[in-house]
């Protein structure tokens, strides 16, 4: 019988593109703290149409706990959408960073 948490406890990473109003709001940050907060390694930077990727890597229960977040954003942020595309984790991060 298979275990149903492995899926939860297993290693893998996200890449997210969030669009909307994301730059300039603090959104790098907001999504450094709550990745920091939940043991998540990886980066968010802005990208040049105005989206903000985010780059996820972690145990999946947790990484999905951050795209909730992410949904939502700070305060001065407005999402649009998430554009989320799951991936083997790497082991490339050792922390999580906000690239420029």
């Amino acid at each position: 019988m298979q275990d149903v948490n492995a899926n939860a406890e297993a290693r893998v990473s996200a890449t997210v593109l969030v669009s909307g109003r994301v730059q300039g709001v603090y959104y790098r940050r907001f999504a450094a703290d709550h990745a920091a907060d939940l043991g998540i390694v990886g980066f968010a930077r802005n990208l040049p149409d105005g989206r903000v990727k985010v780059v996820a890597e972690g145990k999946r229960a947790d990484i999905e706990k951050l795209i909730g977040l992410l949904k939502e954003g700070p305060l001065y942020a407005s999402v649009e959408g998430l554009d989320v595309r799951w991936s083997s984790f790497s082991g490339e991060y050792t922390d999580f960073s906000i690239q420029r």
